[in-house]
């Protein structure tokens, strides 16, 4: 029996002692996944940028030439310009509005400018830089449409968001009474649409001048009735970075080079 209860306390020393070195050396992957963001963007010589590909204007793939073109787009590259000259390179990846605030916190990504909007749920799950675009919420619907404005929304009605945007959220609050149908991504939303199985879709009013322009025969209707400013976002905590973003911006608009590269997308 002594020699079972030694046993026993030895197993359970040992077992012990395994789970505080693991804990230890799970603290220490912690904290090199948690290794500033800016340092890691100057040592690695990249900063990575999640960017839509699906959005006319902002951010949108070119069948052609396979690059993604848009504001976003010129304005990040700037960004990298702006901050680092021609020492750190620009790279891509394609978020959505579901995936985007993932990709960033797994460090797939260093920075989103990707027609985020800025609201105090968000901020509880990244910072932001100031406000890089304003935008609101409107509605797309087909020229010669009954819906004129958001109260046309009634029961019976069907509006098209996208999945993990406030655009989703935003008319289920002022048109509760209407029918809210979400896909993946806003070209998928956009389809839907050109096909009859919606009434109008909704989001902000800058990224549907860019179906409008792709087809013509749809229009935006009852202004708007959201405020939508866009930021840039980064993973929680790294502030070196988003002071850095705001510098860079600042330099951006003071030059006349925002602008410029707004006037090149924006046209309405």
């Amino acid at each position: 029996m002594f020699k079972r209860k030694n046993f026993v306390k030895m197993a359970l020393v040992t077992t012990m002692a395994a789970l505080f070195l693991a804990g230890c050396g799970g603290d220490k992957a912690s904290n090199e996944g948690s290794k500033d963001v800016l340092a890691k963007i100057k040592e690695d010589k990249k900063i990575v940028f999640g960017v839509k590909n699906d959005t006319r204007l902002f951010g949108l793939k070119n069948p052609s030439t396979g690059e993604v073109e848009g504001f976003d787009i010129d304005l990040s590259k700037a960004l990298a310009e702006e901050m680092f000259g021609k020492d750190v390179k620009p790279e891509y990846v394609e978020v959505t509005s579901k995936t985007r605030v993932g990709l960033l916190n797994n460090g797939k990504v260093d920075a989103v400018v990707a027609t985020m909007t800025i609201n105090e749920e968000r901020k509880k799950e990244v910072d932001f830089t100031d406000v890089y675009f304003d935008a609101g919420q409107s509605l797309l619907v087909k020229k010669g449409s009954k819906i004129k404005s958001i109260e046309d929304l009634k029961k019976g009605t069907k509006v098209l968001a996208v999945k993990g945007s406030t655009s989703s959220v935003n008319i289920r609050e002022k048109a509760p009474e209407t029918t809210v149908l979400e896909f993946e991504n806003y070209a998928e939303a956009f389809t839907a649409l050109k096909s009859g199985k919606g009434d109008a879709l909704t989001t902000d009013d800058a990224i549907l001048y860019g179906m409008v322009e792709e087809d013509p025969s749809f229009e935006l209707v009852g202004g708007t009735f959201t405020k939508e400013p866009y930021g840039i976002a980064v993973k929680k905590g790294n502030q070196a970075l988003v002071d850095e973003l705001n510098k860079a911006l600042k330099g951006l608009k003071d030059s006349g080079k925002y602008d410029e590269i707004k006037d090149k997308w924006i046209k309405n």
